[in-house]
């Protein structure tokens, strides 16, 4: 991945609501979710909604299917991967210093942090 790439993947989720919206349909899986439920589940407006659907679809982050009248979006794990790789390669000079992310082992379950971890609110 290249770095004007990661920079455009990082700005899109810099946005609360983007984030709220990806993380949403990070823990939603492959099936994913309607456009309708992501905006009843995070209280969304529907026009800003789409806004902020279009921008993530824009670069790469999720991905959207017509199903009848609606959208059903997912994440694009692919991307996600990808943006991770990046900013971790050549972490820590080949060390495991990531326990976390380890622990996650692709689940999607992670185990809480250690109390001297500095954890980001959700």
């Amino acid at each position: 991945m290249e770095t004007i790439t990661a920079a455009e993947l990082l700005a899109a989720l810099g946005h609360e609501s983007r984030l709220a919206i990806f993380r949403l349909l990070v823990e939603a899986g492959p099936q994913g979710i309607t456009a309708s439920a992501i905006g009843e589940q995070l209280g969304i407006p529907n026009a800003t909604l789409s806004f902020h659907l279009s921008h993530l679809s824009r670069v790469g982050l999720i991905k959207g299917e017509r199903e009848s009248r609606f959208i059903r979006y997912c994440a694009a794990y692919h991307m996600m991967d990808q943006l991770i790789a990046f900013l971790t390669r050549n972490c820590c000079q080949g060390q495991p210093c990531l326990p976390m992310a380890a622990a996650c082992g692709g689940s999607g379950h992670c185990p809480a942090p250690h109390a001297d971890t500095p954890e980001l609110k959700s």
